[in-house]
Order: structure tokens, then sequence, then C-alpha cells
């Protein structure tokens, strides 16, 4: 499965990108927000995301936004990944369009189990269309 990333810090966008590649997931990586609404255009594009928060250009809850407003038929499952911690911020976020939210930095064990969760999603609502 082709999950797509955005996040602007290299080493952040580095680990998460290895991290998914060693569970088994194809990994886009886009450097912010702009790049993964360019990504997210074409009509191979992921449906489960995993969106930093806070980026240069449109963030996180930009896209989620986007993402929301411009879906046809297809849902995508986001998770939003940042430091932010208050309940404001997570309800915020959800908000937004977010199924999900990750804090940084991340467990891997946590981030597993929540990207597994999305994968299941995505697959059921696919079994859905399929049938």
């Amino acid at each position: 499965m082709r999950v797509l990333i955005a996040e602007d810090d290299l080493t952040s966008r580095l680990v998460l990108e290895k991290t998914l590649a060693k569970w088994g997931y194809e990994v886009l990586a886009a450097r912010d927000g702009n790049e993964a609404w360019k990504e997210l255009q074409k009509p191979d594009a992921p449906t489960l995301l995993i969106l930093d928060w806070e980026m240069p250009g449109m963030d996180g809850t930009d896209v989620c936004r986007k993402v929301r407003a411009h879906e046809a038929g297809h849902p995508r499952y986001i998770i939003l990944l940042t430091a932010r911690s208050g309940t404001e911020d997570l309800v915020a976020g959800l908000d937004a369009g977010a199924n999900d939210y990750v804090g940084k930095p991340f467990d891997p064990a946590e981030l597993r189990a929540r990207v597994d969760v999305g994968r299941r999603f995505v697959e059921l609502y696919n079994q859905l269309l399929a049938s």
C-alpha cells in the first residue's frame, strides 16, 4: 500500500519514510503541504496520508480541508503528526478533516497501530466499492 507523507523537516521525513518502508509500505514523501497537494491531484495518489501539522505554505490542516472539500467518492485516511498536544489542538485537527492524530516525536508502536487502522479503513472501503 502507498502512503503519502508530508513533513518539512528532513530528518523527521527520513525517519518516517524509513520506518514506514520497513513495515512494507511504499512511501511517497513531500516536503510541504503544497507539494503534498500536487501529489494528491494525480490519479494514482495514495489514499493513506500522514501530514505534519506545521509546515511552510499549506500546513497539514489546510491540506486536510482541501482533501475533504475535493473528495469525489473515494475518501482518504488522514493522520496528523504534530507536537501540538492540547485538547483544543486535537479537536481542531479532527475538525479540519483528519481521521487520527499522532504526537511528535512519534512512538513507533503507536504509529504502526494507527497506520494499520488507516490501512484497514482503506482496504474495507475498497472492498465495498468492489462489491
